[in-house]
């Protein structure tokens, strides 16, 4: 095989690579945590390529948005796959109000009836409404108690300001109220 096919191949089968349905990686303690009620706080899944929204978007116009990518939709349903084969049953899905993070929901749980929290809203834009913001979403997280897991879709900056961490898009944290504060107890990849 010539030097400029094999390159060819190669660059083919690493596009491919990027497009393939995620496997859901986790260890047993966060779908057990999971199947026992946990909350699952996932960033919305891949998006088409940028950062935060354009300008002069609109919350009530999708078109306006940065929305999924047919992998971040892809995504999304391997996400409500995975809870299925772990047996893990949804007791509720909430969602932040942008489309990005309402597809995620729907196309992941499509059997539940999202509903819309505010304190999963992105405050990208508005530092100022961090403090409040994490606050009545810590609130949130610590008063679920099932039945079934607790599934929040949200953006990487609230998931860093409630936790510390980094999420990937697609990538959910699993939580547990411990006391006053939230245990994170793992981590699970799309």
């Amino acid at each position: 095989m010539s030097t400029g096919r094999r390159i060819l191949l190669a660059a083919a089968w690493a596009c491919c690579a990027f497009v393939a349905v995620p496997v859901a990686h986790a260890d047993e303690a966060a779908w057990s945590a999971l199947r026992e009620g946990a909350v699952f706080i996932v960033r919305h899944a891949a998006t088409e390529p940028g950062v935060g929204d354009p300008p002069d978007f609109r919350l009530d116009d999708c078109a306006t948005q940065r929305n999924l990518s047919s992998a971040g939709r892809a995504q999304a349903a391997s996400m409500g796959r995975a809870f299925v084969e772990r047996r893990v049953a949804v007791g509720r899905v909430e969602s932040s109000r942008w489309c990005r993070c309402v597809d995620t929901a729907r196309l992941g749980f499509p059997q539940a009836d999202v509903q819309i929290e505010p304190a999963l809203n992105s405050f990208f834009g508005a530092r100022t409404a961090e403090p409040a913001q994490t606050e009545a979403l810590r609130a949130r997280i610590r008063s679920w108690r099932g039945p079934g897991a607790l599934v929040l879709v949200t953006h990487q900056v609230n998931i860093s300001a409630l936790t510390g961490r980094p999420t990937a898009m697609g990538e959910g944290l699993v939580l547990q109220a411990a006391g006053t504060d939230l245990q994170v107890v793992g981590a699970v990849q799309f």
